[in-house]
């Protein structure tokens, strides 16, 4: 049996250390991060049923394949954003929202008409100027480090798109990668070299960012001038 003093002495010992010890403290998560994490994993869902939608109702090349870059983009990019929506505890929409549904729905009855690609690149534009502001707020304001972190990592994928439709202008041969799920939304090669492009680095390496932003305007100067 310990003795009554011995006992006391170790419980305050304990009690003392539990003080001096550093306490770990979680980062909060402001209503502006929930809101951010709510409303981009209802645009990646919109931008998928998008992107399918494209891929079978588009007339041109150019747009069915924009469509399979943001399914493969945006699926992979949302299979982050919900692992840290879990781990937050941020409850998440199922679906996209009323007024996305609907806009696709209106698009989706021009199918098979050079209408629904124009349509469809304007629908297109909008969405992701929309989410890249959102996505510069949520870097600017966020009070949530891994939810700021998460912008960040998104951004050069969210303007990768929005340059292969800026304009209303379909420019498929921006694609750069694909993005590797679970490594914070980084853009990389794609393993079986199928995509044929070099990897973009993550949103840290910036400069190497605006590089390859300054060779897709080249290469689009040089088809302009040959007509091709």
């Amino acid at each position: 049996m310990v003795p009554a003093a011995a006992l006391a002495a170790a419980m305050s010992a304990a009690a003392m250390s539990a003080v001096a010890a550093p306490q770990a403290v979680a980062a909060p998560v402001g209503d502006q991060d929930t809101a951010f994490v709510r409303t981009v994993h209802q645009g990646n869902l919109a931008e998928i049923a998008a992107g399918q939608d494209a891929q079978a109702h588009a007339t041109t090349a150019c747009v069915k394949e924009v469509g399979e870059v943001l399914v493969r983009d945006h699926t992979k990019l949302d299979t982050d954003l919900k692992a840290l929506a879990g781990k937050l505890g941020v409850s998440l929409p199922a679906g996209p929202s009323a007024m996305q549904n609907q806009e696709l729905a209106s698009i989706r009855e021009k199918a098979g008409s050079p209408a629904y690609d124009a349509a469809w690149l304007k629908a297109a534009e909008a969405g992701h100027a929309a989410t890249l502001a959102l996505i510069d707020r949520e870097v600017k304001s966020g009070a949530n480090a891994e939810v700021v972190a998460a912008a960040r990592a998104a951004r050069p994928v969210v303007a990768m798109h929005l340059q292969m439709v800026e304009g209303g202008t379909c420019h498929a041969g921006m694609d750069v990668g694909t993005i590797h799920a679970g490594n914070g939304g980084q853009l990389a090669a794609a393993d079986d070299g199928s995509h044929g492009t070099a990897a973009l680095v993550t949103v840290a390496g910036g400069a190497l960012l605006a590089g390859f932003s300054t060779g897709w305007l080249l290469r689009i100067r040089r088809r302009s001038a040959t007509g091709r």
